[in-house]
C-alpha cells in the first residue's frame, strides 16, 4: 500500500487521516498539508502500516505544538512518547 492522506473537516477541526506508509516523503507531504492548516488539526493514524523513525519525531514535534494524534497504534504511540522524553 503506498501513502494516502484524506483531509476532513469535523466541525471547527480538520482532520487528516493517513494510511499506508509514512516514510521520507510521507513526512514532507504531511509537512507542506499542516502548514496549510489554521486553527485545530488532527492526524488520524489508524490506517498506517509503516512509520519511519523520521515520521515518529515529526510526530513528537507536531503534537507538541498542539496537533492532535489520533488512533495511533500502540507501538506508535510508545514510540512517540519515548522520542519526546529523548528530546
Amino acid at each position: 500500500m503506498t501513502f494516502r492522506v484524506e483531509r476532513l473537516v469535523a466541525g471547527e477541526m480538520v482532520v487528516l487521516r493517513v494510511s499506508g506508509r509514512i516514510e521520507d516523503a510521507g513526512v514532507d507531504t504531511l509537512r507542506e498539508l499542516l502548514k496549510q492548516e489554521e486553527g485545530k488539526v488532527a492526524i488520524d493514524l489508524r490506517e498506517v502500516t509503516l512509520i519511519s523513525r523520521e515520521a515518529i519525531g515529526f510526530l513528537a514535534l507536531s503534537e507538541v505544538n498542539g496537533v492532535e494524534l489520533r488512533n495511533c497504534a500502540d507501538y506508535i504511540g510508545e514510540w512517540i512518547a519515548r522520542e519526546r522524553r529523548r528530546k
